[in-house]
């Protein structure tokens, strides 16, 4: 990933993007310029739109893939101000309109800056808390896990779990609950109470496996805000304040982040009636959304859940759902690695710090 430029009031010139892009091009311009949002505009500057990661995402849910071309999602008629316009009258106009950032353009409409609602703010730290499970036995990574929780396995030189605690850190998260149960006092002893990174974490003791879900029946006093849930075995670079902003504009009682998977089936796919063949397909590529192991729960969602007794996500999704509760899914474009094979161990895996 590149470097952004010294000077902070230049770094909107990342967020340039030609509209002949596809939508990979404005994923990765979004990464690298961390300013969530595309300014599209021609070779010249001239201003044609913006793009946002919610824009990326809704194309993504209409069957849009990383190959389509931006233009259906461009958004044309986006806010757009002068640079003479004072600083604190673009504030306030983007606080009454529910605006992140505010494109600059000059008379003859072409790119001169851009307003960021973050950096205009002081942004206070979230009170969310962030669950990590991190009780598995990691069976499948046996002999790394036979002396080591699969959480504190290094990725660059540091446990995974670390790598999770410090992105969610950097995005203002400081209160943290690990679950733990497989050599769970190795992760007491490394992490503590958490003052060594910033941040205060506690620990659920699961005396028996209990799923992805079902220790969180345990947690006390039940937090009045929305929970943020992750595995403890996920490298991502999704941005949970991002994915918790989504949820709360949902209204949601659940939200999961789900990821793109695309499987080529090997062989020629032949459809049949009866004897007849009606249909064929050379290697078919098949698409789905998988569950990518990264929550946010409503604490209410905890009332599904019961005393002791083991749970996974997915059925905790399910019950919420058949008791009329609305479940969403949160699509990720960003990468995404699950540490659950031992190969993925035989060489270093380079993780965005």
């Amino acid at each position: 990933m590149s470097s952004p430029p010294t000077d902070r009031s230049q770094l909107w010139r990342k967020a340039l993007l030609s509209p002949d892009a596809v939508f990979q091009e404005a994923v990765e311009n979004l990464n690298e310029s961390t300013l969530k949002i595309v300014l599209v505009a021609k070779p010249d500057g001239t201003f044609v739109g913006t793009i946002t990661d919610g824009d990326i995402r809704r194309g993504l849910l209409r069957g849009l893939n990383l190959q389509s071309p931006i233009s259906s999602i461009v958004k044309h008629d986006a806010m757009v101000v002068p640079a003479s316009m004072p600083r604190d009258a673009a504030l306030t106009l983007m606080k009454t309109n529910s605006i992140g950032a505010l494109p600059i353009v000059d008379e003859a409409r072409r790119v001169t800056g851009l307003h960021h609602l973050e950096e205009m703010l002081s942004q206070p730290g979230r009170k969310n808390t962030v669950v990590i499970m991190a009780g598995g036995k990691g069976i499948r990574l046996r002999p790394f896990t036979e002396k080591c929780p699969k959480p504190l396995l290094p990725v660059n030189g540091k446990p995974m779990l670390e790598h999770i605690l410090e992105r969610a850190k950097a995005e203002g998260f400081t209160q943290f609950v690990i679950s733990v149960h497989y050599l769970g006092h190795m992760i007491e002893e490394y992490f503590g109470d958490g003052s060594r990174w910033g941040v205060e974490i506690q620990y659920l003791h699961e005396a028996r496996p209990l799923g992805t879900a079902g220790a969180l029946e345990a947690l006390k006093p039940r937090p009045d805000a929305p929970i943020l849930v992750t595995n403890g075995d996920i490298l991502t670079y999704i941005r949970y304040g991002e994915l918790l902003d989504y949820h709360l504009r949902t209204g949601a009682a659940a939200t999961m982040a789900v990821r793109l998977y695309e499987w080529k089936h090997p062989f020629g796919v032949v459809s049949t009636e009866g004897v007849d063949i009606v249909d064929f397909q050379e290697k078919p590529v098949t698409r789905s959304y998988v569950n990518a192991g990264i929550y946010v729960l409503e604490p209410r969602a905890l009332d599904a859940l019961r005393t002791d007794e083991p749970c996974d996500m997915p059925t905790l999704f399910k019950r919420l759902k058949d008791a009329a509760s609305r479940i969403v899914v949160y699509p990720m474009h960003e990468e995404w690695v699950d540490f659950g094979h031992p190969e993925q161990f035989s060489e270093p895996l380079e993780i965005e710090e």
